[in-house]
């Protein structure tokens, strides 16, 4: 700056150009105080930004991954609650539902080439907004086999009618056994009734 002043052919005195150093010293002084903290804050903010804008990616990114996980669960207790639905005896009323179950063991029993000697009634508990129906049944075969296939098709059986109790004997050239089935269904919605056991 100086040599720009003596280029002018300015004569200046040695006070005169103390004052003009000084002078620019304060402006440089003064611009270093306010433009560096100024920028120093630009940069600052900008890193902020940056850093708010990678953290909202990262939790953007989890969210996407939990909303997958969610969907996931979703799906699979979607088709469990189907699964344990087709398992559920349904009927307007208890009798309906205690027939329902009589005459798919007897299906099932039929099937498999098993001779029906006696049902019993019917017998139900209830609990919770549960009804589990207890249904046995005695029969006789002249093969053994006969039961497995009928075991196996409760075992496939929907709504599913699960084995509680189960004997079979052998006396001469033909077998004769008992088994009881159980059955479940939601009490709740049924229509009342005058039966009961």
């Amino acid at each position: 700056m100086i040599g720009k002043i003596n280029k002018l052919n300015l004569q200046l005195s040695t006070r005169e150009r103390n004052i003009l150093i000084l002078a620019a010293i304060t402006t440089v002084i003064f611009l270093l105080s306010y433009v560096v903290p100024t920028v120093r804050d630009f940069y600052q903010e900008r890193a902020n930004s940056i850093d708010s804008v990678l953290l909202d990616l990262s939790r953007e990114t989890r969210f996407i991954e939990d909303s997958e996980r969610w969907r996931e669960r979703r799906i699979a207790a979607e088709e469990q609650r189907q699964e344990l639905a087709a398992q559920v005896h349904q009927g307007n009323t208890i009798p309906l539902i205690e027939a329902s179950i009589q005459r798919d063991l007897t299906q099932y029993a039929r099937q498999s080439d098993i001779t029906i000697n006696s049902t019993r009634l019917a017998q139900r508990e209830q609990t919770e907004g549960w009804i589990l129906v207890s249904q046995e049944m005695s029969f006789r075969t002249n093969d053994a086999s006969n039961t497995v296939e009928l075991l196996r098709l409760l075992e496939t059986s929907t709504p599913r009618l699960h084995v509680k109790e189960f004997s079979l004997d052998r006396s001469r050239a033909q077998f004769t056994g008992s088994i009881t089935v159980v059955g479940f269904a939601r009490s709740e919605g049924l229509l009342p009734n005058a039966s009961s056991n």
